[in-house]
């Protein structure tokens, strides 16, 4: 890949300009190639330009590493103690975030046009078939949401439960009853569409809570270190750290002005910081669609997601800080749900 040969270039030869990049490149693209591809990787923000005309001169930007995408399948052929990763909880990806645009204006103008298709196609539903719509949106995020962390309820299961509060044969008790408390809070959000703006640590612990109840799991932030499978990341073991990343997170989420990025920040930083002992995934994914729902954007079912993949994204944040195939993954289930619902 062209880009590639570029960006691999830049980085070993910071303070280049466009003719010393096609002097290395001559024998397989022309200049104005060049010139293409060094526009199109700023607009996607992965470089910087210094300078004006002939003088301009090219830097690996530092939100390159943040928003390049990276091959999952290449990625995940090497095993957990084969890969480099940041084993630790990066504090500066914070400033990071805050520092720069996680969606680049391509990105923005497809979620924007979306946005506006949902609009259009709500506004001509009466209140029932909205709150119709919503319910089957909601039924297929409580499955989904549960079932990638372990639920092996159906969907059609799901469906018998939520409605007519029919436990499926062979489930356990606690099964059900991670669904039940899934579409409770998302009944909670519906009713109660500003109660996270702005965001406070608080507000996110009530969410949690509703989410855990009568499943035997502490209420609190997390005071122990806790593992994750299928990675060697080890998140903050330390309550105070724990929440001080998490007055970052709100601080962080209520200053952006971007109703996606809010939403997408807020998905992607609870499961990094793994505030409480289990349930996190769940709580970002509710967080997350409160967020839309309160700016009337159309919320998300993550319906059509596999479950391992979903893992693996989120452990490549986790391991890389690299935002990518996440960032890829909402964009498509945004889509997905103006496309399908309501």
């Amino acid at each position: 890949m062209k880009q590639v040969h570029i960006l691999n270039f830049m980085q070993a030869h910071p303070n280049c300009s466009s003719g010393e990049i096609h002097k290395e490149f001559a024998t397989t693209m022309s200049y104005a190639t060049v010139k293409r591809i060094l526009t199109q990787l700023l607009a996607d923000k992965y470089i910087i330009a210094e300078g004006k005309g002939k003088g301009t001169k090219y830097f690996i930007s530092p939100s390159y590493k943040l928003l390049y995408p990276i091959d999952i399948e290449s990625y995940y052929q090497n095993e957990i103690d084969e890969r480099k990763i940041k084993k630790d909880f990066n504090f500066g990806i914070f400033s990071l975030l805050d520092k720069n645009e996680i969606l680049n204006p391509t990105e923005i103008l497809k979620l924007t046009d979306l946005q506006q298709k949902y609009r259009e196609k709500i506004s001509q539903l009466s209140d029932f078939e909205y709150k119709k719509e919503l319910e089957r949106l909601a039924i297929d995020l409580s499955w989904k949401s549960s079932q990638i962390e372990g639920n092996t309820y159906s969907l059609l299961e799901t469906e018998r439960l939520l409605k007519e509060k029919e436990t499926a044969a062979g489930k356990t008790k606690e099964e059900a009853i991670m669904l039940l408390n899934h579409k409770e809070a998302i009944d909670f959000i519906v009713e109660n569409l500003d109660y996270l703006i702005p965001l406070t640590i608080s507000k996110i612990e009530d969410i949690h809570s509703l989410l855990i109840k009568d499943l035997a799991i502490d209420k609190n932030l997390r005071k122990q270190r806790v593992g994750i499978s299928g990675t060697n990341y080890c998140p903050l073991d330390n309550e105070f750290q724990i929440r001080e990343a998490l007055e970052s997170t709100c601080h962080l989420v209520n200053s952006k002005e971007n109703i996606f990025e809010k939403s997408l920040l807020i998905l992607l930083l609870i499961s990094y910081i793994q505030p409480f002992i289990d349930g996190n995934k769940r709580t970002a994914r509710i967080v997350s669609n409160a967020i839309l729902m309160n700016y009337k954007h159309c919320p998300l079912s993550f319906r059509t997601v596999d479950s391992v993949d979903y893992k693996k994204i989120m452990l490549l944040f986790y391991e890389q800080n690299n935002i990518s195939r996440f960032k890829e993954m909402f964009i498509n289930q945004f889509e997905f749900a103006v496309k399908t619902y309501f």
